[in-house]
Parts: C-alpha cells; sequence; structure tokens
C-alpha cells in the first residue's frame, strides 16, 4: 500500500476507533499508530511522527474523517503532550492569501546567486523575504532574524517548529517576536501551526509583543504575507499585503503616485 494510503488508513481507524457522535474531541497516543497498523495488516510506519506531521501540516484529513464535521466546522490535529495527540473540531477559517488584493512593487535586492540557485520551496520564500526585508515594510518595524527553523519544546504541546524567528523594534522602543511560516505552491498554512507560534513566542520570549505572520509563494516573483491574530480563541488574518519583487526601473513615476495615494490623511 502506498504510503499516503497507509498514513490515511492508520488515522481513521485511529478516529473511528475512539470518537462517538457528537465529540469535540479525540485523543490518542502516538504508539498507537503501530498497534492500528498491525491491526489492519499494515507495515508499522518506521516514523511514527510522519505520520501525524503529515496530516498536521502537509495533507487534508480523509473524507470519513472531515465528514463527521458539522457545516463550518473542521478536524486539525493538535500536539497534546509529549507523543499524544488530540483531534479537536474548530471553526473552519482558510489562512490563505486574498486573490483580490492590490500589489506592491518592491525593488528586488535578493543576491544575484541566490537567486540563479534558489530552489522553489519554503526556504527559498523566507531568503526572498528576508534579503528583500519584507518583514520590516509589511509590519512597519526594524527587524532582525534571529533563527531559522527553530524546533523547541513547549509546555502542553511537545516538540514544535518553526520555520524562521525574527525580532523587532518600533520608534517607542516595544521589542516584538516575529514568528514566520512559510508556504509554496498550494501548501496552505494551518491554524495548528499559528497556535504554536503563539505559544513558542509566550513560552520563550514572553516580555516581547508577538506578532505572528504567513508568507506565501504566490507567484515567481509575488510574495503575499499575513498578520494572524488570535480572536476569541480563533486565528485570524490581522493583516495582508502583497508584494512583487521587480528591477528598481520596473517602479514607475505612476506607481510611486498610486501608493502615496494610499497613505491617510494625516489629522492634526
Amino acid at each position: 500500500m502506498a504510503t499516503k494510503n497507509r498514513y490515511a488508513a492508520i488515522v481513521e481507524a485511529i478516529f473511528h476507533g475512539r470518537y462517538e457522535a457528537g465529540d469535540k474531541s479525540v485523543e490518542f497516543r502516538r504508539d498507537q499508530i503501530t498497534s492500528v497498523a498491525v491491526s489492519l495488516g499494515l507495515a508499522p510506519p518506521s516514523n511514527l511522527g510522519d505520520v501525524v506531521y503529515a496530516f498536521r501540516y502537509r495533507r487534508p484529513l480523509p473524507d470519513s474523517i472531515r465528514a463527521t464535521a458539522p457545516a463550518g466546522k473542521t478536524w486539525i490535529i493538535r500536539a497534546a503532550g509529549p507523543a499524544r495527540y488530540r483531534f479537536d473540531l474548530v471553526t473552519d477559517i482558510p489562512l490563505m492569501p486574498n486573490p483580490n488584493l492590490a500589489v506592491t512593487k518592491i525593488p528586488d535586492a535578493t543576491p544575484g546567486m541566490v537567486a540563479k540557485y534558489a530552489f522553489s520551496d519554503e526556504q527559498a520564500v523566507l531568503a526572498r523575504v528576508r534579503y528583500n526585508r519584507l518583514i520590516d515594510v509589511f509590519l512597519g518595524i526594524a527587524c532582525y532574524s534571529l533563527q531559522n527553523h527553530l524546533r523547541t519544546s513547549v509546555g502542553g504541546m511537545g516538540q514544535v517548529e518553526t520555520d524562521e524567528l525574527y525580532v523587532g523594534v518600533d520608534k517607542q522602543g516595544v521589542h516584538y517576536v516575529i514568528p514566520v511560516q512559510a508556504k509554496s505552491g498550494t501548501n496552505q498554512i494551518g491554524r495548528v501551526q499559528i497556535e504554536q507560534d503563539i505559544a513558542v513566542c509566550a513560552d520563550k520570549l514572553p516580555s516581547l509583543v508577538c506578532r505572528p505572520v504567513g508568507a506565501y509563494a504566490v507567484d515567481s516573483d509575488v510574495v503575499a504575507l499575513l498578520e494572524f491574530e488570535e480572536d476569541d480563541s480563533e486565528i485570524r488574518v490581522a493583516n495582508e499585503r502583497r508584494y512583487r519583487l521587480v528591477p528598481p526601473e520596473a517602479v514607475t513615476a505612476d506607481d510611486l503616485a498610486r501608493y502615496r495615494r494610499r497613505i491617510p490623511a494625516r489629522t492634526g
């Protein structure tokens, strides 16, 4: 059986083996993956964590699981402690870029050697964001990359990952921590990732203001940045911009005049 189908069969069996109509959460242990695989006549995956990781970050849950969610709701998998997880029923709020948003041209400062050899994946998106200081432009504060691909542990969640962590300061001297998740292609940033980013900030840098950001490679030269916030226990999009990286001469006088019209009128 293909890995994709094997993973789906195992996750379905775990969920339906414990789910009862009306449940809003279903807990399970990582070691159950092995016993369930054996009960299904399947070879247990060599990397048990990858089964859960796949459905938390890379793939939609199987149809039979999603079909149990009422309209407007969806199932996600949250960490519930070391080697423990929980299916949770939450409001279905896609955290995707708005295709109707205006695009702002930014002179591309990506070094030629990086642009020539960059791969079309999340790390390439992060590199372009970093070299063009798009986090600074987007949030309006001075930002500095602190660490790439941060892996750490948070109480009650276990191990979590953040693609890149920035710190920043504004003109008032307020300090910020900005966790960034990046996606390319059709991949979508999941609610779980943003929840974990917020938890990492609260646990590791509690005195800093946390401003989670998602970076999407919308096109070969367009990056969408979304700022998220927690609102009534839901993760929502608080701010969004699209930036097109272009040669300096491609930013015309008409472009600059249009951008000036976006500036709110000053009062007093």
